[in-house]
């Protein structure tokens, strides 16, 4: 099967998850998929998918799995206490084909927020390999490791990169979780220093190497609904991750409503709280030099704080940004899809996006349009008025 731990998901989803079971454990949510590349028929694999999501529920953290989590700095006692009892459940999960008739697949996850949060990254990640198990039957690990090796070069050929790290980010969109393995040793293997950890647990906790993740765009969504009032809800979100992890994952999710609203909410207070902010929209050139000038704005030195980079990054790109920035700022990379899903076949640009709360409507309104999800076009208007969002 394509899940054989629960620990195979990224370390975001659990430190988002440890603030629902702290400050929001009685959030009701729902997310909805989207796959953006045209023309792709899913609806053949949906008894495949189905029968994974039937091995998925049954899974349970395994001690040692809890061990690991407990040894995190971050993570504290009770929520470990809390996963050694928890399941998925698929009453919450339902998988059809599309009305449109097109060959898309509809797949909705309704429930708790506590108990449906972790099925995002292990519902992609078996998308993604049950397609290139059809697309790709005999698939070409040759190329993918002539393309992994000239990318890695890049790197370790130059003497102008030695302080460049990068970090695997590619659970979600992966070719397969065999692949993604192999994938995380040569990097490890081969950077040697220039690879600063990986997203996923389970391979951070079995290869020893750092896990990586602090928020993702469905917390600050979330908060839309459960913050006093929608104009301060970024504002909301931040203090209460502040609250939970008193100085610790302290980088800062800027696209949820655009730039231009990050930089209104994050203050003085923010920029001296937070260790740095992540972009995942929008041109990350104009971005990292919006923020270091924000931050020489708010009398704050830009050398001591972090900008990760995450948005469709490749190698040339990230020295391209390392390059920009590297004596200006303290500089990240997270690379996903290009790094685990490089073998010369198409990647699914597949997501699966937090779209209500507490039954309310809820969106994101990154600076990337094609990268907004909402189901609710009246609240889309209404979140661009209150946010001041033109575009």
């Amino acid at each position: 099967m394509i899940i054989n731990s629960l620990l195979d998901t990224d370390l975001y989803k659990f430190t988002m998850m440890q603030v629902v079971l702290h400050h929001f454990p009685g959030a009701q949510v729902e997310y909805r998929f989207k796959c953006r590349n045209e023309g792709v028929d899913l609806v053949p694999c949906i008894d495949e998918i189905l029968d994974e999501i039937d091995h998925l529920c049954t899974l349970r953290f395994r001690e040692r799995e809890l061990e690991y989590l407990r040894s995190l700095r971050f993570i504290k006692s009770d929520f470990v206490d809390f996963l050694g009892l928890f399941r998925m459940n698929k009453k919450y999960v339902t998988v059809a084909p599309s009305e449109k008739g097109n060959g898309e697949i509809d797949i909705l996850i309704r429930g708790p927020w506590l108990h449906t949060i972790l099925f995002e990254i292990p519902l992609l990640a078996i998308v993604n390999e049950v397609w290139f198990r059809r697309a790709a039957r005999i698939p070409d690990y040759a190329e993918g490791r002539r393309r992994l090796d000239e990318k890695i070069a890049l790197v370790t050929g130059n003497p102008e990169l030695a302080e460049l790290r990068i970090a695997d980010y590619g659970s979600r969109r992966r070719f397969s979780r065999l692949w993604h393995e192999e994938v995380l040793l040569e990097c490890k293997k081969k950077l040697g220093a220039h690879f600063s950890g990986t997203s996923n647990v389970l391979y951070a906790m079995q290869h020893g190497v750092l896990p990586l993740g602090t928020m993702a765009h469905e917390y600050l969504q979330a908060c839309q609904a459960l913050g006093p009032r929608l104009r301060d809800s970024q504002i909301f979100g931040f203090e209460m991750w502040a609250r939970e992890y008193r100085g610790d994952l302290g980088i800062a999710l800027a696209d949820v409503f655009g730039m231009d609203a990050f930089l209104r909410d994050f203050d003085l207070y923010f920029c001296k709280l937070f260790d740095g902010a992540r972009h995942d929209s929008g041109d990350p050139f104009e971005w990292g030099e919006r923020l270091i000038a924000h931050y020489e704005a708010n009398r704050v030195d830009p050398r001591t704080k972090t900008l990760v980079f995450s948005d469709a990054l490749t190698f040339p790109l990230a020295i391209e940004l390392f390059m920009r920035f590297r004596d200006r700022a303290k500089i990240a990379f997270g690379v996903g899809t290009n790094l685990t899903n490089d073998l010369g076949y198409t990647p699914l640009q597949i997501v699966i996006k937090m779209v209500r709360c507490n039954g309310q409507p809820v969106a994101k309104l990154s600076d990337t349009p094609s990268k907004n999800m909402c189901d609710d076009e009246a609240y889309l208007q209404y979140l661009r008025q209150v946010f001041e969002i033109r575009s």
